[in-house]
C-alpha cells in the first residue's frame, strides 16, 4: 500500500477506476473517505503516478482545487455504484457507458511517447483529464471482460472491491482483511477452548 499523510491508499488493482472507488474504506466499523482535502487527491494521484497507473497525469496534481476534488468524488459515486452492481451480478448499463464516453470527450486523448511507452494524455482541464483517464480505464476493463470478475471483499465490514479471475480469492487483500479475519477466528477459537 502507498501511504499518504491522512492514512493509506489501498492501491490493490493497478486500475485507476477501481483504485478511485477504493478510496473509501471501513476502519473499526466506520466508513472513511481518504479524499477529504485537495491535498489528499494530489497524494492519491502521486501514488498512482508512482505505480505508473496514471503516468500522464504527473502535471495535474499541482492544480487540484476543492471544486476539482468534489467533481472527482461525485464521479467516484457513479463508478462505485456501477461496480457494486456488477459485483452483485447485474449488467452494465448503456447510460453508464455513455457517461464514461462523455468524460473522455470532455478531455479527449492525445498520445505521447513517454519512457518508452505510448501513453494517453488528455487534453483539457486537470479535473477533466483525471476523469477522462479514469473513465478510459473503466471502459478498458469492460472491453477486456474484467468487470465480470469484480468481487466484494468477504469481510462484511469491508467496502473494497477487487478483480479476481480465479474465483478463489476471498479478501480485498490479505494485509487489509485476510489476516485480520484469520487472527479474529483464531482468537475466537482460543477463547472458546479456554471457556470449556
Amino acid at each position: 500500500m502507498t501511504l499518504n499523510n491522512t492514512g493509506s491508499f489501498p492501491l490493490l488493482s493497478g486500475h485507476p477506476s477501481l483504485d478511485l472507488v477504493n478510496t473509501e474504506l471501513v476502519r473499526r466499523g466506520i466508513r472513511h473517505d481518504l479524499l477529504i482535502r485537495p491535498e489528499d487527491l494530489t497524494a492519491w494521484l502521486e501514488a498512482l503516478n508512482m505505480k505508473e497507473s496514471l503516468p500522464s497525469l504527473q502535471h495535474a496534481s499541482s492544480e487540484i482545487t476543492k471544486e476539482a476534488l468534489n467533481k472527482v468524488k461525485e464521479f467516484r459515486i457513479v463508478v462505485r455504484d456501477m461496480y457494486e452492481r456488477l459485483a452483485d451480478g447485474q449488467e452494465v448499463t448503456r447510460s453508464w457507458i455513455r457517461l464514461m464516453e462523455a468524460c473522455i470527450a470532455n478531455a479527449p486523448l492525445s498520445y505521447h511517447f513517454i519512457d518508452g511507452r505510448l501513453v494517453p494524455v488528455p487534453l483539457g482541464s486537470d479535473t477533466d483529464a483525471i476523469l477522462s483517464l479514469v473513465a478510459l480505464d473503466a471502459l478498458r476493463l469492460l472491453e477486456a471482460g474484467e468487470l465480470a470478475y469484480l468481487h466484494r471483499c468477504s469481510n462484511p465490514e469491508c467496502v473494497l472491491l477487487y478483480v479476481d479471475r480465479s474465483g478463489r480469492r476471498k479478501w480485498c487483500s490479505m494485509k487489509i482483511c485476510g489476516n485480520r479475519i484469520k487472527v479474529a477466528r483464531n482468537q475466537a477459537k482460543k477463547d472458546h477452548n479456554q471457556d470449556m
